[in-house]
Protein backbone atom coordinates (compact mmCIF):
# COMPACT_ATOMS: atom_id res chain seq x y z
CA UNK A 1 0.00 0.00 0.00
CA UNK A 2 2.89 2.33 0.63
CA UNK A 3 3.97 1.78 -2.94
CA UNK A 4 0.48 2.71 -4.08
CA UNK A 5 0.69 5.97 -2.15
CA UNK A 6 4.11 6.70 -3.61
CA UNK A 7 3.00 5.98 -7.15
CA UNK A 8 -0.14 8.05 -6.71
CA UNK A 9 1.87 10.96 -5.36
CA UNK A 10 4.24 10.74 -8.34
CA UNK A 11 1.40 10.80 -10.86
CA UNK A 12 -0.49 13.58 -9.14
CA UNK A 13 2.74 15.44 -8.59
CA UNK A 14 2.83 15.83 -12.35
CA UNK A 15 -0.61 17.37 -12.17
CA UNK A 16 0.58 19.70 -9.43
CA UNK A 17 3.54 20.71 -11.58
CA UNK A 18 1.11 21.49 -14.38
CA UNK A 19 -0.84 23.72 -12.02
CA UNK A 20 2.34 25.60 -11.16
CA UNK A 21 3.11 26.00 -14.84
CA UNK A 22 -0.37 27.45 -15.26
CA UNK A 23 0.19 30.18 -12.75
CA UNK A 24 3.77 31.21 -13.44
CA UNK A 25 2.51 33.51 -14.91
CA UNK A 26 -0.79 32.40 -16.38
CA UNK A 27 -0.34 34.47 -19.54
CA UNK A 28 2.88 32.63 -20.45
CA UNK A 29 1.76 29.10 -19.66
CA UNK A 30 1.92 26.71 -22.60
CA UNK A 31 -0.51 24.21 -21.10
CA UNK A 32 -3.26 26.50 -19.87
CA UNK A 33 -4.84 29.07 -22.13
CA UNK A 34 -8.34 29.51 -20.71
CA UNK A 35 -10.07 29.86 -17.40
CA UNK A 36 -11.56 26.40 -17.88
CA UNK A 37 -8.06 24.92 -18.15
CA UNK A 38 -7.07 26.60 -14.92
CA UNK A 39 -10.20 25.37 -13.16
CA UNK A 40 -9.49 21.75 -14.13
CA UNK A 41 -5.90 21.93 -12.93
CA UNK A 42 -6.83 23.45 -9.57
CA UNK A 43 -9.64 20.91 -9.15
CA UNK A 44 -7.16 18.07 -9.51
CA UNK A 45 -4.71 19.56 -7.03
CA UNK A 46 -7.37 20.13 -4.36
CA UNK A 47 -8.90 16.69 -4.90
CA UNK A 48 -5.45 15.27 -4.18
CA UNK A 49 -5.51 17.13 -0.86
CA UNK A 50 -8.69 15.32 0.19
CA UNK A 51 -7.58 11.89 -0.95
CA UNK A 52 -4.21 12.06 0.76
CA UNK A 53 -5.84 13.39 3.94
CA UNK A 54 -8.25 10.43 3.87
CA UNK A 55 -5.34 8.03 3.47
CA UNK A 56 -3.50 9.62 6.40
CA UNK A 57 -6.45 9.55 8.79
CA UNK A 58 -7.37 6.01 7.77
CA UNK A 59 -3.87 4.70 8.48
CA UNK A 60 -3.85 6.55 11.81
CA UNK A 61 -7.10 4.85 12.79
CA UNK A 62 -5.53 1.48 12.11
CA UNK A 63 -2.42 2.34 14.13
CA UNK A 64 -0.12 1.92 11.12
CA UNK A 65 2.24 4.76 11.88
CA UNK A 66 4.69 4.26 9.00
CA UNK A 67 1.82 4.26 6.53
CA UNK A 68 0.39 7.33 8.21
CA UNK A 69 3.72 9.13 7.98
CA UNK A 70 4.04 8.27 4.28
CA UNK A 71 0.57 9.61 3.50
CA UNK A 72 1.17 12.68 5.67
CA UNK A 73 4.38 13.34 3.74
CA UNK A 74 2.46 13.25 0.48
CA UNK A 75 -0.16 15.54 1.96
CA UNK A 76 2.46 18.10 2.98
CA UNK A 77 4.03 17.96 -0.48
CA UNK A 78 0.59 18.78 -1.87
CA UNK A 79 0.42 21.69 0.59
CA UNK A 80 3.72 23.04 -0.72
CA UNK A 81 2.43 22.75 -4.29
CA UNK A 82 -0.67 24.74 -3.36
CA UNK A 83 1.44 27.41 -1.64
CA UNK A 84 3.71 27.67 -4.67
CA UNK A 85 0.69 28.10 -6.92
CA UNK A 86 -0.64 30.90 -4.72
CA UNK A 87 2.79 32.52 -4.73
CA UNK A 88 3.12 32.40 -8.48
CA UNK A 89 -0.14 34.28 -8.82
CA UNK A 90 0.12 36.71 -5.91
CA UNK A 91 3.81 36.78 -5.00
CA UNK A 92 6.13 35.38 -2.36
CA UNK A 93 4.41 37.21 0.47
CA UNK A 94 1.12 35.48 -0.24
CA UNK A 95 2.92 32.15 -0.62
CA UNK A 96 4.64 32.51 2.76
CA UNK A 97 1.34 33.46 4.39
CA UNK A 98 -0.62 30.63 2.75
CA UNK A 99 1.77 27.79 3.63
CA UNK A 100 1.46 27.92 7.45
CA UNK A 101 -2.24 28.79 7.21
CA UNK A 102 -3.07 25.71 5.12
CA UNK A 103 -0.87 23.50 7.29
CA UNK A 104 -2.73 24.82 10.32
CA UNK A 105 -6.05 23.34 9.25
CA UNK A 106 -4.39 20.01 8.50
CA UNK A 107 -3.02 20.08 12.04
CA UNK A 108 -6.53 20.57 13.38
CA UNK A 109 -7.70 17.52 11.43
CA UNK A 110 -4.84 15.55 12.99
CA UNK A 111 -5.95 16.81 16.40
CA UNK A 112 -9.49 15.63 15.68
CA UNK A 113 -8.25 12.24 14.51
CA UNK A 114 -6.04 11.70 17.55
CA UNK A 115 -8.82 12.79 19.92
CA UNK A 116 -11.19 10.39 18.19
CA UNK A 117 -8.74 7.52 18.62
CA UNK A 118 -8.42 8.38 22.33
CA UNK A 119 -12.20 8.85 22.68
CA UNK A 120 -11.44 12.33 23.97
CA UNK A 121 -14.70 14.24 23.58
CA UNK A 122 -13.25 17.55 24.74
CA UNK A 123 -10.34 17.20 22.33
CA UNK A 124 -12.72 16.52 19.45
CA UNK A 125 -14.83 19.54 20.31
CA UNK A 126 -11.77 21.77 20.56
CA UNK A 127 -10.51 20.60 17.16
CA UNK A 128 -13.88 21.33 15.58
CA UNK A 129 -13.98 24.79 17.16
CA UNK A 130 -10.48 25.47 15.84
CA UNK A 131 -11.55 24.40 12.35
CA UNK A 132 -14.53 26.76 12.46
CA UNK A 133 -12.28 29.64 13.50
CA UNK A 134 -9.84 28.66 10.76
CA UNK A 135 -12.60 28.86 8.14
CA UNK A 136 -13.15 32.51 9.06
CA UNK A 137 -9.42 33.29 8.92
CA UNK A 138 -9.00 31.54 5.58
CA UNK A 139 -11.97 33.40 4.13
CA UNK A 140 -10.43 36.70 5.19
CA UNK A 141 -7.06 35.68 3.73
CA UNK A 142 -8.45 34.86 0.29
CA UNK A 143 -10.64 37.95 0.26
CA UNK A 144 -7.61 40.11 1.00
CA UNK A 145 -5.87 38.66 -2.05
CA UNK A 146 -8.90 38.69 -4.34
CA UNK A 147 -11.99 40.84 -3.70
CA UNK A 148 -13.95 38.55 -6.04
CA UNK A 149 -13.88 35.96 -3.22
CA UNK A 150 -16.32 37.11 -0.50
CA UNK A 151 -14.91 36.17 2.90
CA UNK A 152 -18.22 34.81 4.19
CA UNK A 153 -18.73 32.62 1.12
CA UNK A 154 -15.24 31.14 1.44
CA UNK A 155 -15.81 30.62 5.17
CA UNK A 156 -18.99 28.65 4.47
CA UNK A 157 -17.25 26.44 1.91
CA UNK A 158 -14.34 25.69 4.24
CA UNK A 159 -16.72 24.91 7.11
CA UNK A 160 -18.52 22.38 4.93
CA UNK A 161 -15.15 20.86 4.01
CA UNK A 162 -14.28 20.55 7.70
CA UNK A 163 -17.60 18.99 8.67
CA UNK A 164 -17.45 16.44 5.84
CA UNK A 165 -13.89 15.37 6.56
CA UNK A 166 -14.64 15.10 10.29
CA UNK A 167 -17.59 12.85 9.49
CA UNK A 168 -15.30 10.75 7.31
CA UNK A 169 -12.88 10.36 10.22
CA UNK A 170 -15.78 9.28 12.43
CA UNK A 171 -16.75 6.62 9.88
CA UNK A 172 -13.15 5.40 9.73
CA UNK A 173 -13.10 5.18 13.52
CA UNK A 174 -16.26 3.08 13.44
CA UNK A 175 -14.76 0.92 10.68
CA UNK A 176 -17.74 1.82 8.53
CA UNK A 177 -15.66 1.76 5.37
CA UNK A 178 -18.53 2.14 2.87
CA UNK A 179 -19.59 5.31 4.69
CA UNK A 180 -15.99 6.52 4.96
CA UNK A 181 -15.42 6.17 1.22
CA UNK A 182 -18.79 7.77 0.46
CA UNK A 183 -17.77 10.78 2.55
CA UNK A 184 -14.31 10.86 1.01
CA UNK A 185 -15.89 11.07 -2.43
CA UNK A 186 -18.27 13.77 -1.18
CA UNK A 187 -15.36 15.78 0.26
CA UNK A 188 -13.38 15.48 -2.98
CA UNK A 189 -16.39 16.56 -5.04
CA UNK A 190 -16.98 19.48 -2.68
CA UNK A 191 -13.45 20.65 -3.36
CA UNK A 192 -14.61 21.37 -6.90
CA UNK A 193 -16.87 24.08 -5.51
CA UNK A 194 -13.89 25.66 -3.76
CA UNK A 195 -11.54 25.35 -6.72
CA UNK A 196 -14.18 26.57 -9.19
CA UNK A 197 -14.69 29.67 -7.05
CA UNK A 198 -10.94 30.22 -6.72
CA UNK A 199 -10.18 29.76 -10.42
CA UNK A 200 -13.15 31.89 -11.45
CA UNK A 201 -12.10 34.69 -9.13
CA UNK A 202 -8.53 34.61 -10.47
CA UNK A 203 -9.82 34.80 -14.05
CA UNK A 204 -12.04 37.74 -13.12
CA UNK A 205 -9.15 39.47 -11.36
CA UNK A 206 -6.65 38.90 -14.21
CA UNK A 207 -8.77 38.62 -17.40
CA UNK A 208 -5.86 39.71 -19.57
CA UNK A 209 -3.97 36.52 -18.71
CA UNK A 210 -6.53 34.23 -20.35
CA UNK A 211 -7.51 33.77 -23.97
CA UNK A 212 -11.12 32.97 -23.17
Amino acid sequence: MLNTITIRRTVLGGIAALTLAVTAPVAQADHIKTGADLRVAVNLLLAEHVNLAAAATGWAMMGLNKNFEAAAGGLDANTVDLANAIGLVYGDGAKEAFLPLWRKHIGFFVDYTMATIKQDKAGREKAVANLMDYARDFGAFLNSANPNLPADAVEALVKEHAVTVAAMVDAQANQDWPKAYELQRKAAAHMQMISDALAGAIVAQFPERFGG
